[in-house]
């Protein structure tokens, strides 16, 4: 039976293997990645137009000169003077304050009291007595006698606040008061006197047109500019199988040391890159790039700065030359701790940098 499972489990094998079109061949212990080869480019010189050439026009403004006059600038005429009224002082007394009552409250007084409510009303149950010891019966219920005993009522005895007397007032006569003001009072009514004004005179200055103004043409000529495009030499695409280390499709470390709360990569970190991931994408593989926070801070600032973290490195590769179709980034902020570490539980720094970190795994290029 054992013979005939395993020989089904072979054949299955076989089967998803042909299905997924498995390289020929393979060496046992090998790990194999399907990848897509690379386009070629090349870069070409351009030049464009940039700008056009067009005619631009030059205006000149207009010539003045300056004219001095002699003008009128306020005719002669009259002008009332006013003679101010005369005002005296008088003392005005008035009542300020009314009489009014002033009202006291006296307020309600309490005494204490107390009632019985019954909270059980009185029962009864029935219950059964032993077994009579001369009882000759095998039956375990004979010779026991049912009694219906009653259960006393329950009551309970709530405090109460009764009302001794009432609230009330009791009034108090605020006898009112008299203030004074002082109002100016006109005793003589104002008065107008006519004056004379004489004729006022003064310069102006206006400018006078001496040339109008005109416009001269210019040509600008056009503007160029060389620019570099690139231009598809060998098209991409084709599936071939790739032999990678077997430990590279699962999640390696790199060991990255990130400055608290940064995503900005240091030197040391581009050296880790260049000299562990840079070689194994030359090959054409792609790569996923997952980074990872602990769990100190929010969950929402942790998965922000995991993301960038893991865009940051797939930046760097992109501006070393590596082709974006091989790279996948993505950040999981707290959510894959590696240990105990979780929010509430005191860890040392040790065990919070052992999630703090940034791996990387072959996967196939689609």
């Amino acid at each position: 039976m054992k013979k005939i499972l395993l020989s089904a489990t072979f054949l299955m094998l076989g089967a998803v293997a042909f299905g997924q079109d498995l390289p020929e061949n393979p060496e046992p212990g090998k790990c194999y990645v399907r990848c897509k080869t690379p386009e070629v480019w090349k870069n070409e010189d351009v030049t464009i137009e940039v700008a056009p050439a067009y005619k631009k026009i030059v205006t000149y403004p207009a010539q003045y000169k300056t004219v001095t006059e002699r003008v009128l600038v306020k005719e002669a005429g009259q002008k009332l003077v006013i003679v101010p009224a005369v005002w005296e002082t008088k003392t005005v007394t008035y009542t300020a304050k009314e009489d009014a009552n002033k009202l006291s409250v006296i307020k309600a007084t309490f005494n204490p009291d107390s009632k019985v409510i019954e909270t059980k009303a009185a029962s009864a149950n029935w219950e059964m007595s032993e077994k009579a010891p001369d009882c000759e019966s095998s039956d375990p219920n004979d010779c026991r006698y049912w009694c219906y005993k009653p259960v006393p009522a329950q009551f309970v005895t709530v405090p109460l606040t009764v009302l001794d007397r009432d609230a009330s007032t009791t009034s108090t006569p605020v006898p009112g008061y008299e203030k004074t003001y002082t109002k100016r009072v006109m005793v003589t009514p104002p008065t107008t006197r006519t004056v004379e004004i004489p004729a006022v005179y003064g310069n102006i200055t206006k400018t006078v047109l001496v040339k109008d103004a005109w416009k001269e043409e210019v040509t600008v000529p056009a503007k160029y500019k060389t620019v570099t495009k690139e231009v598809l030499v060998n098209k991409g695409g084709l599936t071939t199988w790739k032999e990678v280390e077997c430990e590279l499709v699962n999640n390696t470390p790199l060991p990255i040391t990130w400055n608290l709360g940064s995503a900005t990569l240091t030197s040391g970190a581009k050296r880790i890159i260049d000299s562990r991931l840079l070689p194994i994408l030359k090959d054409g593989v792609a790569v996923a790039i997952e980074s990872h926070t602990d769990s100190r801070g929010t969950k929402e600032s942790n998965q922000d700065l995991s993301e960038r973290r893991a865009q940051a490195v797939t930046n760097y590769l992109i501006s070393k030359g590596v082709n974006p179709s091989q790279l996948t980034g993505n950040g999981f902020g707290e959510r894959r701790l590696t240990n105990r570490c979780a929010d509430g539980v005191s860890c040392t720094e040790a065990e919070h940098r052992a999630n703090r970190r940034t791996t990387f795994r072959v996967i196939n290029q689609k």
